[in-house]
């Protein structure tokens, strides 16, 4: 494997008596693009949220580029973060501003990047993900759910980032939405060379955008592998997940009559 652009070593996070990272390790090379699968409560937020800082390890190392991320402040923080684009679940948009605005929105407040300038960028990121200029006057309420995710995803690339979080960039989509913003991500991330983590429940848009695959199951990544080996993990968490099958190694709290 190539040498590792993201690399978390013996993660632990709790809250309370609640154990919710429980030693993770994971390695993700540069310009490759990660999928972590695995069910609600599993712990894929909160990792993306530690590797981005917003919640603080109890023990362990994460590097990224070589260098230990964990504890950043200041100015080390705010330039740290600036490496990242981000797709948030349900896009997560400004009901307030206008589209290209939401696009811009990093570059203006974040970079403090001139409005004219910004906007010009939004225009050619929504092109990048096929959405004309006349929809950058737009607000968000008057855009599809198809069309909103679209939004997130030339958000998410308008500064370039060398590095992309997808957190489930395809729920609420209808299947063939979601094929198409599938490969506006492919095309993006190609597009960049960005190193990319992606959160998901949805096995065809893992396979879709994978190039590895890793399974997180009570804190732990349990199977990591090219995408397309995950048939024939021999893993019978991951077979039972990826078929969804309720019958399985993972047994759900059902109340039952």
């Amino acid at each position: 494997m190539a040498e590792a652009h993201i690399l978390l070593d013996g993660v632990r996070k709790s809250f309370g008596s609640k154990h919710v990272l429980n030693g993770v390790k994971l390695a993700v090379p540069k310009g490759h693009s990660l999928v972590v699968i695995g069910g609600s409560g599993t712990g894929k937020s909160v990792m993306l949220k530690c590797i981005l800082g917003i919640l603080q390890p109890d023990s362990g190392t994460i590097r990224v580029a070589g260098e230990n991320v964990v504890g950043l402040s200041g100015k080390a923080r705010d330039d740290y973060l600036q490496r990242f684009g981000m797709l948030f679940q349900g896009a997560a948009l400004f009901d307030s501003l206008p589209v290209w605005e939401n696009v811009a929105f990093g570059l203006i407040q974040g970079r403090n990047m001139a409005r004219a300038k910004a906007r010009d960028i939004a225009i050619e990121k929504l092109g990048q993900v096929g959405l004309g200029p006349e929809v950058g006057q737009l607000y968000p309420a008057e855009l599809s759910g198809g069309m909103q995710k679209r939004v997130g995803l030339a958000r998410a690339i308008a500064a370039d980032p060398e590095i992309i979080f997808f957190d489930e960039p395809t729920t609420g989509l209808d299947p063939i939405m979601a094929d198409v913003i599938n490969n506006l991500i492919v095309d993006c991330v190609k597009r960049l060379g960005a190193t990319t983590i992606s959160i998901t429940h949805d096995m065809a848009s893992a396979r879709k955008i994978a190039d590895d695959i890793a399974m997180i199951f009570r804190g732990e990544i349990i199977w990591q592998g090219p995408a397309k080996t995950i048939d024939a993990s021999g893993n019978p968490y991951v077979d039972q997940f990826i078929h969804g099958r309720a019958e399985g190694p993972i047994q759900m709290d059902v109340l039952k009559p």
